[in-house]
């Protein structure tokens, strides 16, 4: 009975862990598809515009300059501190401020897409200059904040290259320190073939036909009294006999 309630127990789990799965794999690919189909309206309303402003000259035209304008600089300033982000956090004070500024560029958009169906001339003309105005200010401080993180990134990389270069001068000067005390350098053996002179410290052998020296006794030694292995027995000096 017990191994009917584990095995049940195991079959739930299995089913949770692959409900889960599926959950999440759904997930993943729908925010796959809605990132996708974001992209493709940006393209296609980027296209428009780029059009819009090249066959409807005036008005309509600037309209299409402004909006194409405001685009680029945002999407170029969110990119830039997305890439810089991860690696420096002292960036999170840019990231709130460049939220903030998209709130702005979000309300500038909206109005100018108000604009482009309005249809008094009049009315548009006036309106106009303070569109410009306003998408000059929106582009000109997400420039000024794109222009330094990426001057601050560039700088970080500048420093940490001359900090790298610093710890391999010290890295290279400690691996060279091994001449300065270095020691002395042990004498050469002599090369092969060579035959040692006089001065070496090697007795010369017996010449070929000459019976070798017996070793001369020093002086204070006792002489060697006793028969040696190669005397023969009538060479043996005689013992004295005892007289008493």
């Amino acid at each position: 009975m017990e191994a009917i309630w584990i095995l049940l127990t195991l079959f739930v789990l299995i089913m949770l862990a692959g409900v889960y799965g599926a959950v999440r794999a759904v997930r993943a690919a729908k925010r796959g598809i809605d990132r996708t189909v974001h992209q493709a309206r940006v393209t296609v309303e980027e296209t428009r515009l780029r059009a819009r402003q090249l066959a409807q000259p005036g008005a309509a035209g600037e309209l299409a300059q402004l909006r194409l304008s405001l685009r680029g600089s945002m999407r170029a300033t969110g990119q830039a501190l997305q890439a810089a982000a991860p690696q420096d956090r002292s960036l999170s004070e840019s990231l709130g401020l460049f939220q903030r500024l998209s709130a702005h560029a979000l309300d500038l958009e909206a109005d100018l897409k108000r604009l482009e169906q309005e249809p008094d001339r009049s009315r548009l003309a006036a309106l106009l200059p303070e569109m410009r105005e306003r998408t000059q200010r929106i582009t000109h401080s997400a420039d000024s904040l794109r222009w330094a993180v990426q001057e601050r990134t560039h700088r970080l990389a500048h420093d940490d290259l001359d900090s790298l270069g610093r710890e391999i001068e010290m890295e290279a000067g400690a691996l060279r320190h091994w001449t300065a005390v270095e020691p002395d350098e042990p004498l050469a053996a002599p090369e092969a073939g060579s035959r040692p002179g006089p001065d070496v410290g090697v007795r010369p052998g017996p010449e070929a036909g000459q019976k070798p020296e017996p070793p001369r006794p020093s002086l204070g030694a006792r002489p060697n009294t006793e028969p040696q292995a190669w005397q023969k027995p009538w060479q043996q000096s005689p013992r004295p006999e005892n007289t008493a």
